[in-house]
């Protein structure tokens, strides 16, 4: 397998999904919410590839699961799982990735390859900071706060070498 079909680091990818949809559990427990199976499905599908999704691809796959889903309910999946921070919606491609600090209070910050699709959630606290006190100097007050950065990553890099 080569090394750009993963988040550009080498990982136990069923561990991942897993956890993901453990964290997933707990959190709705705590807020007293319903992870109903749909919403539950959606959200792995999300997490079945470190490529974001699309709510057409979402509703394709629930058709092949033989699910009567229609795009009202993959849409109010979608939203019910951005509410609880399980998941993030990378604006520039309309499409949906999987939170990897799902519970915990932060800006998006990913790392998008143009060429594999493979997206991966950063964490930079000096960055957060800096656009936050950049905010402040000009008496703004942000309240959500997405960077996404397009580039190559390492599996991919190499094919598109500048010069």
């Amino acid at each position: 397998m080569s090394s750009s079909a993963l988040p550009y680091r080498p990982h136990n990818h069923d561990a991942c999904v897993a956890q993901a949809l453990a964290e997933a559990r707990t959190i709705c427990q705590q807020h007293n919410a319903r992870l109903t199976p749909t919403r539950e499905r959606v959200l792995e599908l999300i997490w079945q590839s470190h490529k974001p999704l699309g709510a057409y691809d979402v509703l394709a796959v629930l058709a092949e699961d033989g699910h009567n889903a229609a795009p009202p309910t993959v849409y109010r999946a979608l939203d019910f799982l951005q509410q609880y921070g399980l998941v993030h919606r990378i604006a520039s491609l309309n499409a949906f990735t999987g939170c990897t600090h799902a519970g915990k209070s932060h800006n998006g910050m990913f790392l998008i390859c143009r060429s594999c699709g493979n997206v991966l959630e950063l964490t930079a606290p000096a960055v957060s900071s800096a656009v936050h006190m950049a905010a402040a100097e000009e008496s703004f007050r942000p309240d959500d706060v997405t960077v996404e950065v397009s580039g190559y990553c390492p599996g991919c890099a190499p094919d598109h070498a500048h010069g």
